[in-house]
């Protein structure tokens, strides 16, 4: 272990906190810890490339985030210990996701989760709200697919609930994750694959996409067309301002529930029969 090492903090509005966690997992393999409107990094390798790439992204986007940055080099500590110590266990909906330092309960579909690589341990609002939704939804037996899997947290509730689950994600690195989470759980998914809903050889009962709203709209129609008939579709990750255009592109669907949590929403739409 180095006598050293780097901390990145990035100070930035809690609206994007996840997204920004999401963008700094395709370019950084260590864990972050998430705290009120910052992302903690720190490694033994300095941090000023992401630091680099997250100024690059601040320039490109259409509606700028605003982003502090304090990097510091420090005396090397048990960091990953303090990390830890940092995670709680959280309920939602039937289910108690944990890290594997904590231990289950007995009264919950238990989902254990290390935080690390993956993004969505259940502590974000749109992560939360997808597994209240899938709660209510998801049968034994019935046919999912999560589009967008991160970590497979919510495919992994799925298969808890006694569902044939497949997923896919753009990420390799979330790809990944989400093998080693299924191994973690001793749970078994039927198809696993890098890329999206496009590569989907099926049809399903519940349909499953926690990404952002501007790529929902962009793949909308591949998510309407392999919703069975009577079919559930849980749609989340979207910003309560780019609300209207997400539902503008689902509405040939019945829109059954809306959840919202802090600024961001989650839709439940159901496909008619005969849609």
């Amino acid at each position: 272990m180095q006598n050293n090492y780097y901390e990145l903090t990035i100070t930035l509005d809690e609206r994007y906190v996840d997204l920004i966690a999401d963008f700094i997992m395709n370019i950084y393999d260590e864990g972050i810890e998430f705290g009120k409107g910052k992302l903690i990094l720190r490694s033994e390798h300095d941090l000023t490339s992401v630091k680099d790439a997250l100024i690059t992204l601040q320039d490109q986007l259409d509606t700028p985030i605003e982003m502090d940055f304090s990097l510091e080099e420090k005396e090397n500590v048990d960091w990953i210990k303090t990390y830890q110590e940092s995670i709680q266990p959280i309920e939602a909906g039937k289910f108690y996701i944990f890290p594997s330092w904590h231990t289950p309960k007995e009264d919950l579909i238990n989902i254990k989760i290390d935080p690390a690589l993956a993004f969505g341990s259940g502590h974000h609002a749109t992560t939360f709200s997808c597994l209240k939704a899938i709660s209510e939804v998801v049968k034994p037996g019935e046919s999912v697919i999560d589009v967008g899997c991160g970590s497979g947290i919510l495919g992994l509730a799925c298969t808890k609930l006694g569902a044939t689950v497949e997923l896919c994600d753009t990420d390799p690195i979330s790809v990944e994750s989400c093998k080693q989470n299924f191994i973690l759980n001793e749970e078994t998914y039927s198809k696993l694959w890098e890329g999206s809903a496009n590569k989907a050889e099926g049809n399903y009962d519940v349909v499953i996409a926690n990404i952002i709203a501007d790529v929902l709209r962009f793949i909308a129609d591949d998510l309407k067309r392999i919703l069975k008939p009577g079919g559930t579709l849980i749609l989340s990750g979207i910003l309560d301002k780019k609300e209207t255009s997400v539902t503008e592109a689902f509405k040939t669907l019945t829109l059954e529930k809306r959840i919202a949590k802090d600024e961001w929403v989650t839709l439940v739409y159901k496909k008619e029969n005969h849609g």
